[in-house]
């Protein structure tokens, strides 16, 4: 099992934030989740990914994907209190769910 988190790199954040919106999808993601998937994912290391993404909507299409199958996700947006503008979607989160069922919608993307 595994969550891959999708965070955009044509917007200029800093690593600062970058981290802070990495975590923010990752959590919520996690809590999208059902019980079940929580607890095999939290015994099993909680494996993680981070991953380049080109564009707003590029995140918004691999949503669509993650929700097609059926694979917990969430898309983050800035609230706006510092280097970015309100509501800028930042990074996507899908999983926890089986590797393989990750890679079916982030396996062509590249390690951040």
């Amino acid at each position: 099992m595994k969550q891959a988190i999708v965070a955009r790199t044509d917007i200029g954040m800093g690593r600062g934030k970058l981290a802070a919106q990495v975590a923010h999808a990752s959590l919520s993601a996690f809590e999208k989740s059902d019980s079940q998937l929580q607890t095999q994912w939290k015994q099993n290391g909680q494996k993680k990914v981070v991953l380049k993404g080109e564009s707003e909507r590029q995140l918004h299409e691999l949503a669509e994907i993650a929700e097609h199958g059926g694979i917990p996700h969430a898309i983050v947006r800035d609230a706006g209190h510092t280097q970015l503008e309100p509501g800028t979607v930042t990074a996507l989160a899908v999983g926890p769910a089986a590797d393989d069922r990750v890679d079916s919608v982030t396996g062509e993307l590249s390690l951040f």
